[in-house]
């Protein structure tokens, strides 16, 4: 009865002639010693890295922060008469503003409040 490790060591090279101390360039290039000709730098191994990061804070992360900013500073600007498009699709005209909740009208006498942070855009104009 064969065993997996009796595979494995039957599969293996022996052992070079002359002693286990015996190197050559061949082991020298497979283990990746120091000296060996084609070892990276440690700058190329980073560099692949630093580069995805940039790319990722470039295209993903900045956008999103430039748009949470133009969205903020759109909260800040709503006034008394201002009609609005809430995320949810609703629009209404601003009734009252408090620090954090607006009062919209939807309809003639039919009022809602809801948070800020839930305004999508502000139309001046929507008729």
């Amino acid at each position: 009865m064969t065993t997996l490790f009796s595979l494995a060591y039957a599969d293996s090279v022996p052992p070079v002639p002359g002693g286990a101390n015996t190197t050559t360039a061949s082991t020298q290039v497979a283990s990746g010693a120091p000296g060996a000709p084609g070892a990276p730098s440690p700058l190329a191994s980073i560099l692949p890295l630093v580069l995805m990061i940039g790319v990722v804070y470039f295209l993903m992360i900045r956008p999103q922060q430039k748009k949470m900013k133009e969205h903020q500073s759109l909260l800040e600007k709503i006034q008394h008469g201002d009609e609005v498009v809430t995320t949810g699709g609703v629009f209404g005209k601003v009734t009252g503003v408090a620090d954090k909740v607006l009062t919209l009208e939807i309809s003639d006498g039919v009022r809602i409040k809801l948070l800020k942070n839930q305004v999508a855009s502000v139309n001046p104009k929507l008729s």
